[in-house]
């Protein structure tokens, strides 16, 4: 299949060719990428967008959400806000403050207030300090999204820079440890914590052998800890998207690869968008998924994976 094949609604389904350097903005993606407009079919086959509707799933609520200032993030946060989440606290990189600054303009438009944290979470410190943000903004907190995340590619596992590797543990799994061990004591039954994992914790990847380990163990602290919780009423589960189009990916691969990423994929022929995964995010914060816990939703436009 070619880019001239997929039929979609969405004008941004193929990305042009381009390359960032990380963690990558999504105000440099070329096309711009959707967040919020949800590709449905007519009677005749034919796609058209609608604009996400929020039906008040989330009323009251508050939530902290890693990464949310882009892609996948940005897009949970600002359907978490047209659901009724009244208070959100975005952490973001310094280096990601355009970013950050849309996100907010976004969900505030959505109708929630926005309290941004700048800051690195491989630090501990940093960690506790994102949630003592958001208790100080909005006194108290529901919802945990586990998001934030970054890769590096190595084609030559010989070639493998250890200190890469190490950051991408601490960047990946080791600060939802820390993030979550903060937030606990402020959650409650009802409460509700997301990780995202994904579609490279099933099947692996030979260009990116250290973010696929990381997301094997988002997978099992996932599992691990919905365990853990469940006598408390706090349920733990996760999202497996698979290839979607973000800023992540134009700063892990090359111009060549970012051509037109995902196209050939099993369902409709392309990668996905950010407005494609955020609704799963919605379903696991709210009461619709009351009696899931220590579960994965997979986002992965078919792509398999051996086991679940």
């Amino acid at each position: 299949m070619s880019a001239e094949d997929i039929v979609t609604a969405y004008s941004v389904a193929v990305p042009n060719k381009q390359k960032q350097d990380l963690p990558g903005l999504d105000k440099k993606m070329s096309p711009h990428i959707e967040y919020t407009k949800q590709e449905y079919w007519d009677e005749n086959g034919k796609p058209y967008l609608v604009e996400y509707q929020g039906a008040g799933k989330l009323k009251g609520k508050t939530a902290i959400i890693t990464g949310g200032d882009s892609g996948i993030g940005r897009s949970a946060a600002i359907l978490f806000a047209r659901e009724g989440v009244t208070g959100i606290t975005i952490a973001y990189l310094e280096e990601e403050a355009e970013d950050a600054k849309d996100a907010r303009k976004m969900i505030e438009e959505s109708g929630a207030r926005v309290n941004l944290f700048a800051g690195d979470l491989m630090d501990e410190q940093a960690c506790k300090n994102l949630v003592d943000s958001h208790l100080k903004a909005f006194g108290k907190l529901d919802i945990l999204v586990n998001n934030a995340s970054k890769q590096i590619a190595c084609e030559k596992f010989e070639e493998i820079n250890l200190k890469n590797v190490e950051s991408t543990f601490r960047s990946n799994i080791l600060q939802m440890f820390a993030v979550t061990k903060f937030a606990l004591p402020h959650l409650k039954r009802g409460s509700t914590i997301i990780n995202t994992t994904s579609v490279a914790a099933y099947m692996g990847s030979g260009s990116l052998v250290d973010y696929s380990s990381t997301k094997g163990a988002i997978l099992t602290f996932t599992r691990s800890l919905a365990t853990q919780l469940a006598p408390k009423g706090i349920r733990v589960n996760g999202v497996a998207p698979g290839p979607i189009i973000t800023a992540l990916q134009a700063a892990t691969w090359d111009e060549g690869t970012m051509e037109g990423l995902g196209v050939g994929m099993p369902l409709h022929g392309r990668a996905g968008q950010p407005a494609e995964v955020g609704p799963s995010y919605v379903f696991l914060a709210s009461s619709d998924s009351n009696i899931m816990t220590g579960q994965v939703i997979h986002v992965n436009s078919g792509e398999h994976f051996g086991g679940s």
